[in-house]
């Protein structure tokens, strides 16, 4: 499969809101239940470091960073945020996304990116330890979802390049 990796464009939005819709079915790639406006999904992840990746005109997948807090000492931490349409799954798609996210984040002076994923999300763990993150816990019953208790693993990356004195 060929694809191209872009920075996301408003225009997106329906695409991006599909393949979001794909990860919410699966039970297992978010705590979120209903789709977000665009204002509100806007309003919440950086206005930079949102990328595509795309085959002509259509979308496969997306990745996204959102800060973690809004206090000053936690500028350069970033959670990540990357969905891939179910019918690329498994095709380097999520692996070139998150390693261009990376090195935007660096560019733009991000020195950690973390990522909470239900351990059922095997492969998404698979990924982000693919692209240099580590596991550095478990977060047991954060959150019930569907009457049932659900932990996250904890992964994050430290940059060796920002962020290093």
């Amino acid at each position: 499969m060929n694809f191209t990796i872009a920075a996301m464009k408003e225009d997106d939005w329906p695409a991006i809101l599909e393949i979001y819709r794909q990860g919410i079915a699966t039970g297992n790639a978010t705590f979120e239940t209903e789709l977000p406006s665009w204002p509100k999904w806007d309003a919440g992840h950086l206005c930079h470091c949102r990328i595509v990746a795309r085959d002509g005109p259509a979308v496969l997948g997306w990745a996204a960073l959102s800060p973690v807090s809004a206090r000053r000492v936690y500028e350069g931490v970033m959670e990540v945020s990357i969905y891939i349409a179910e019918g690329a799954r498994r095709r380097g798609i999520g692996q070139a996304l998150l390693q261009e996210l990376i090195q935007q984040s660096e560019a733009s002076g991000i020195w950690t990116l973390q990522a909470g994923i239900f351990p059922e999300n095997v492969a998404s763990i698979e990924l982000h330890k693919s692209c240099g993150f580590r596991e550095v816990g478990r977060r047991e019953r954060i959150g019930k979802m569907s009457n049932r208790w659900r932990d996250t693993v904890q992964l994050e990356r430290r940059s060796k390049r920002v962020g290093t004195t």
